[in-house]
């Protein structure tokens, strides 16, 4: 199955300015809509609850499965909405057994290093937005140690930058 990491960053690399800021306002259209065109394509979106809370839409999107992990599943109300704390292995074996294909890691900080770290993660896709933070939200809650190899850049629009990595595991 491939795995795949998408993230927006600001130009200081942040996923979003803190915790209690959880709009996703800053991030491109052209983002937004590269997103939805890959995610289609994986079939499955994968999230912390957090992240869950930044979207306006509460559904699974159209023709993709909605995984939110949580340690309270009655918290996520939403319709067509799955939840799961398993580990990034077992899911991964689960949805390969339903017919899975891809998953689109879409974050937060903690599920991506949780993804990251479990070594199931082969392409990250970052795209750069043009905004500053100064403080914030990392692309992973720890420490990491993983090493990547560039496969393209390209502008999403006239400022909005995509970074595509392979993932050395």
């Amino acid at each position: 199955m491939r795995v795949v990491l998408f993230a927006a960053l600001s130009a200081d690399g942040f996923i979003g300015q803190d915790s209690d800021h959880r709009s996703l306002d800053w991030r491109s259209k052209a983002d937004a809509k590269f997103f939805i065109e890959q995610t289609k394509k994986l079939g499955i979106i994968v999230m912390g609850s957090t992240t869950y809370k930044t979207f306006r839409v509460k559904q699974a999107p159209p023709g993709r499965r909605l995984i939110v992990y949580t340690t309270k599943p009655n918290s996520i109300t939403g319709e067509n909405v799955e939840t799961t704390s398993e580990a990034p292995h077992a899911l991964v074996k689960r949805l390969v057994n339903e017919g899975g294909t891809g998953i689109a890691v879409g974050g937060g900080a903690t599920i991506n290093k949780l993804f990251v770290d479990s070594g199931l993660v082969d392409e990250l896709y970052l795209t750069i937005e043009p905004v500053l933070f100064g403080k914030g939200v990392p692309l992973f809650s720890g420490v990491m140690d993983k090493k990547l190899t560039l496969v393209d850049t390209r502008n999403l629009s006239d400022n909005t930058v995509l970074l595509h990595y392979a993932v050395q595991n």
